[in-house]
């Protein structure tokens, strides 16, 4: 199995490290090697599983782009990019392609995510999510924060769901949820040590879309309990 990363940032290098601990032989493109997705081209993509993007909100729908067009599969945890989610997923199926996209790739957030969604049934509670990123992180609010949002309006669509945000130094990730009545207060908290669950989880989804015999595009938070 051979693994593409796009992106040697922080979480893109520790995706490859992961990757290579696990088995998958790994190959790597900065944005420099590979600008306007130029170097996604089917000589380069020959003979390889899954590509595996962690770059820029606009870097990787070009990246999409390409990499679906050929009819390869791509995993994506870059964020910010999902209103051009739907033109991808027609690409996908129409190329033959295979896309697996999510806000968040740890399996620790896609509990919380289960478990907010519990938390919103709850009658009579108002709710607030507060996340803490680091301080190159572009996009707020976070794709996680958003994904908690929605997750607790599809229960409450009325809600008036507060999000506020924080960006300092090398935060790693934390994401709060608070549900709170005139009797009593409840959080939901997932505080992140380090990028290496982020990692293991993109990396554990590219062995499970390679293992995928049909095109199309799934959401992370659909497929985790497969992997």
């Amino acid at each position: 199995m051979l693994f593409l990363i796009l992106g040697k940032g922080k979480t893109g290098s520790l995706v490859a490290e992961v990757a290579h601990e696990r088995g998958p032989g790994v190959r790597g493109l900065d944005i420099h090697e590979n600008r306007g997705a130029s170097a996604l081209t089917a000589p380069t993509l020959a003979g390889v599983d899954v590509v595996i993007d962690f770059t820029s909100a606009e870097a990787a729908v070009e990246n999409m782009r390409a990499v679906l067009a050929l009819g390869c599969r791509i995993v994506v945890g870059t964020t910010g990019w999902y209103a051009h989610l739907d033109a991808m997923k027609s690409i996908a199926e129409r190329r033959g392609g295979g896309l697996l996209y999510g806000t968040n790739f740890s399996i620790g957030v896609q509990k919380l995510f289960r478990l907010t969604a519990d938390l919103a049934q709850l009658d009579g509670y108002s709710f607030s999510i507060a996340e803490t990123h680091h301080e190159s992180k572009l996009d707020a609010p976070s794709g996680t924060a958003i994904t908690l949002k929605e997750i607790i309006q599809s229960a409450q669509p009325d809600a008036q769901i507060e999000v506020t945000s924080h960006r300092i130094g090398d935060a790693k990730g934390e994401h709060i949820v608070t549900a709170r009545s005139a009797d009593d207060v409840l959080e939901l908290r997932h505080d992140a040590f380090s990028r290496r669950g982020f990692a293991l989880g993109a990396v554990r989804g590219a062995e499970w879309l390679a293992s995928q015999n049909r095109s199309g595009a799934w959401d992370f938070r659909e497929i985790f309990d497969q992997l």
